[in-house]
């Protein structure tokens, strides 16, 4: 009997699920995964340092945006997803842990002079209230802004809102990029451009420049200490029922090593709750 292309989907789906709960060869596990693509760099590193106390864990991570990843989880395709914001009603069903502290930076391309925007400006450019570098004080330039931000896959869309935009739609004149490295790129191309970038894309050799908020950098000491505006905790998301006892494990190394902590500070995050 050939089976129609209905029933292959559902056989595919099925051995796709069967492939997350069983060892992915002899003696090892591979954990599914999937989320925060602004975090991808930092998980990488720490992907890699668990798996060499681990051999038998590996891991499988699609850097699908943080929204994108919850529903991965809640709709049981991935064991686990991270996320750049805090948990939501939508989220039913899943539970989060704090992982450890990164910062939103506000970035320019170095050939705008801009070195300081407040919390309001930052709202009114992109909300398009401000659409031309003019009426920014500041600048050097004259010109059409040109706002890069993430689509709506992305917690750090959903944390924008929250924290700068007042739970407003950004505007439609924002470029919206699938990951925190295409915005970079973008603004890094455009002496025009603007964007909302984590803080390990936009370090050196981004081809970005931070500016201050509220005359704070977006820095790890100031994301350390609370002090920079969009400073945010990166969540770990389980299911509420059924979470993998692994990925628990796993959780609470990143948490709570001193080997996780010095991981995420040199990877361009911040460690919260890391022994020292």
């Amino acid at each position: 009997m050939t089976l129609g292309p209905r029933a292959r989907a559902v056989a595919a789906l099925a051995v796709a699920f069967a492939m997350m709960a069983v060892p992915a060869a002899a003696g090892a596990t591979t954990l599914f995964g999937s989320g925060s693509s602004a975090e991808q760099p930092i998980l990488n590193v720490l992907f890699k340092a668990y798996n060499q106390l681990h051999r038998n864990i590996k891991f499988n991570y699609l850097p699908d945006g943080g929204n994108a990843g919850v529903q991965d989880v809640q709709a049981g395709r991935r064991l686990f997803a991270v996320n750049t914001r805090p948990p939501l009603p939508s989220d039913a069903g899943t539970t989060y842990f704090k992982l450890f502290l990164d910062g939103l930076c506000v970035d320019v391309n170095p050939q705008n002079s801009l070195s300081n925007l407040t919390v309001a400006q930052t709202k009114d450019i992109f909300t398009g209230v401000y659409t031309n570098w003019g009426q920014v004080g500041g600048s050097n330039l004259s010109t059409t802004i040109d706002p890069v931000g993430r689509n709506s896959a992305a917690g750090s869309y959903t944390f924008f809102q929250q924290a700068i935009l007042g739970n407003q739609t950004q505007s439609s004149n924002v470029a919206q990029e699938t990951s925190d490295g295409l915005v970079a790129t973008a603004v890094s191309k455009d002496p025009n451009a603007i964007g909302y970038i984590g803080l390990a894309h936009s370090g050196k050799g981004s081809g970005v420049k931070r500016v201050t908020l509220n005359g704070v950098s977006c820095n790890q000491a100031n994301i350390k200490n609370e002090t920079y505006p969009m400073f945010r905790y990166i969540w770990g998301v389980l299911p509420t029922n059924g979470a993998s006892p692994a990925v628990e494990k796993f959780f609470d190394w990143v948490r709570t090593s001193k080997q996780a902590g010095q991981i995420i500070n040199r990877a361009g995050a911040v460690a919260a709750f890391n022994k020292k």
